[in-house]
């Protein structure tokens, strides 16, 4: 018979000399005993509520991490989100920048590590330019929003690597401790083999400012990036990108293919959908149920949940499994704040000289939900090889527009409100 237990911290407290055997159990919260604390110089780019969160995240992570943290130089596409980030953190005029093409005055300052949290269309033009320009990187998720940019994004990830430089995602369960604890005990037989699950983000509508007299259209997707599929993948991609990040690494490989719909019922703005709902074909007897809602008045329901041939388990809950207690579990130490922990290990990493590099898995979980997308766009199987290796399928070539060219040559036209897709015949 199966018994039910919760991992706790105090269950873990009794593996901790096992923890030194586990590189990534034990992240070192103090390197201040290995010399005098190190300056980093910090660029910015992309001032929103997410760059400006990051910025928070990076700083007390140096606290954590023993690291003096400067924001040296931020860009933004409105000069009043440069200027209001530069006034907080004391920065001069000479090193605050504005507009579609501000990203390389930043890239060109003395700092050594960017934050990228732009709106994801950006993502791949800016992460190119920063690795060119020698810097480490912290990137928010997505990474792309159609097939082409989250391949770029794999490539640039080789680049980092031959130049030895960091890229750090945004994908925050990788580095909190009741996921890094559930994913050890689950690749170590906890739950035998996964066969099944749910993964959800399910929550409600995010916000839409409407045009401003003479606004142009660059401006109005910018200020609603959440609104439209060209700028942020729609929130399958945008959103749901963590949940279906970790049924990845969960099961430990990503989907073969996808079949699915989804639809518009409550949005009045922008060109995405309110809803999907997805069945990802894992190879193996493996079918993992995707869902994902952004409608008011709903129930929500964030999470993820994995049945196994040995027992069950929840993203970072409770494992039922008989299993359970002949595994050997480290104890995982870190920040309270999965955000602010990425950072400490973007921080570690690259005085350790062992700079970390997320760009592969980060931009498989983007694929993971861009071919979801695709497939209730269309109402058709889409296939992890039509993204990935199939060059003669329709979906390969895939590439959204406007795009960051369009931005930076000023002939950026936006698509229409109230238009989105349709699949199939009455």
């Amino acid at each position: 018979m199966n018994t039910s237990e919760t991992i706790t911290r105090r269950r873990f407290i009794s593996h901790v000399a096992l923890a030194g055997t586990v590189v990534a159990a034990s992240p070192l919260f103090n390197l201040r005993a290995q010399g005098s604390p190190k300056k980093f110089r910090v660029g910015v780019v992309g001032c929103g509520g997410r760059g400006s969160g990051a910025m928070e995240n990076i700083l007390e992570a140096g606290k954590s991490a023993g690291v003096d943290i400067e924001i040296y130089s931020v860009a933004d596409f409105f000069a009043d989100r440069a200027n209001g980030a530069a006034q907080k953190y004391n920065i001069p005029k000479e090193r605050t920048f504005f507009g579609p093409s501000a990203y390389h005055e930043v890239m060109a300052q003395p700092v050594e590590i960017i934050i990228l949290a732009t709106p994801p269309v950006f993502r791949p033009t800016h992460l190119e330019a920063a690795l060119q320009a020698g810097k480490h990187c912290f990137i928010e998720k997505p990474v792309a929003v159609d097939p082409a940019g989250a391949r770029k994004i794999i490539a640039l990830g080789e680049l980092a690597k031959s130049k030895g430089l960091s890229i750090v995602a945004g994908t925050q369960r990788r580095h909190m401790s009741g996921y890094l604890r559930n994913q050890f005990a689950v690749e170590h037989g906890a739950i035998g083999k996964i066969t099944g699950g749910v993964v959800s983000w399910c929550g409600g509508k995010l916000w839409f400012k409407t045009r401003e007299p003479n606004e142009d259209d660059a401006s109005y997707l910018v200020r609603n990036w959440t609104s439209f599929t060209e700028m942020s993948g729609d929130h399958i991609v945008e959103q749901h990108v963590h949940n279906l990040d970790v049924a990845n690494w969960f099961i430990g490989r990503t989907p073969q293919s996808a079949i699915g719909f989804g639809g518009r019922a409550r949005r009045q703005t922008g060109d995405q959908f309110d809803f999907f709902s997805i069945d990802l074909n894992y190879g193996d007897d493996c079918h993992i149920h995707s869902m994902c809602r952004q409608v008011n008045g709903c129930y929500e329901n964030v999470g993820e949940n994995f049945i196994g041939t040995e027992g069950s388990c929840y993203g970072s809950g409770k494992i039922n499994s008989s299993k359970l207690a002949g595994i050997q579990i480290p104890e995982f130490k870190t920040h309270d704040n999965g955000q602010v922990q990425e950072h400490i290990d973007l921080l570690q990493g690259i005085l350790a000289g062992q700079p970390l590099n997320g760009a592969r898995q980060v931009a498989e979980a983007t694929l993971t939900a861009i071919m979801g997308r695709i497939a209730c766009y269309t109402g058709q199987m889409i296939r992890w090889s039509d993204l990935t290796t199939n060059t003669a399928s329709p979906w390969y070539n895939l590439a959204l527009s406007p795009n960051p060219a369009d931005f930076e040559a000023g002939k950026v036209i936006a698509p229409k409100d109230n238009v989105w897709s349709v699949p199939g015949e009455a």
